[in-house]
């Protein structure tokens, strides 16, 4: 049966349009706010939600998201306050896909099962979690696959082709192609080489290819949606959240205007 996922990145392929994929971290700056914002950015253009789980470690994050863990574990924000959310979220909305992502760390701890199990029933699409080797990772992907959810993998600039195609085998939904080398938030996004990388990513499977990393605002999100099938935006938007870290009920509508903007600069 195909996913959530997959239908709507189909259905806006055969429209000829991108997908937006806005990150941020789930409790940050306070758990009331999270709900909310994700109905916010859906209104103004957001196509799936890719929700931050909190963690004391986010080793592939720079400090915009880091800082963004650190605020909502300080409200003791855990993977299951973040199904919750999720949960609350699908009262409201049935339709908008939901990636978690995160680290193994507390998916271990539920165990791969139970963590399946409760992340379908919350209402969850997909998952990606950083620090799992898709080598390692044929049990937790079997887990995923048998509550029909997607695991989402990432692809590096340093990934070798054949590994490329191996990652791509386990993968499904869209694979995530992390379009500078280092950090979230990094700079020096070339649009010409993540153009040749998802080309050859393109040549080893039929999945969409999704691009993160590096893109800042409406310009960049519109040059990458020229080569990719959909943008993933999350340091720009987080520093926005951080900036209304004092006044979080202006969060939500400074997050739909920041979507808005990257919309509207993709499908122009």
């Amino acid at each position: 049966m195909s996913s959530r996922i997959t239908k709507h990145l189909a259905s806006l392929r055969s429209e000829g349009r991108k997908a937006l994929i806005p990150f941020f971290t789930a409790g940050d700056p306070h758990p009331s706010v999270t709900v909310p914002t994700m109905h916010a950015m859906v209104e103004a253009g957001a196509d799936i939600i890719e929700l931050g789980v909190p963690f004391s470690d986010p080793m592939a994050d720079g400090p915009v998201i880091q800082h963004a863990s650190e605020r909502a574990l300080l409200h003791h924000v855990g993977m299951r306050d973040v199904l919750a959310m999720v949960n609350e979220f699908r009262q409201g909305d049935n339709q908008t896909p939901v990636v978690l992502m995160g680290y193994l760390n507390p998916i271990e701890v539920m165990g791969y099962e139970a963590f399946a199990r409760a992340a379908a029933e919350a209402g969850v699409d997909g998952v990606l979690t950083v620090d799992m080797p898709p080598e390692e990772g044929h049990e937790f992907v079997s887990a995923l696959h048998g509550q029909g959810l997607d695991p989402i993998f990432l692809l590096a600039p340093t990934t070798s082709e054949a590994r490329i195609g191996r990652i791509c085998e386990l993968a499904s939904g869209f694979v995530y192609y992390v379009s500078v080398k280092g950090i979230t938030g990094a700079a020096n996004l070339d649009t010409d080489e993540v153009a040749r990388r998802v080309e050859l990513i393109r040549s080893k499977t039929s999945l969409p290819v999704g691009v993160g990393f590096g893109i800042k605002d409406g310009a960049s999100a519109a040059r990458v949606a020229t080569v990719a099938d959909a943008v993933v935006v999350g340091s720009a938007l987080v520093s926005r959240i951080e900036a209304l870290q004092h006044e979080s009920d202006k969060i939500p509508a400074k997050a739909a205007e920041f979507i808005r903007e990257l919309r509207t600069a993709m499908d122009g």
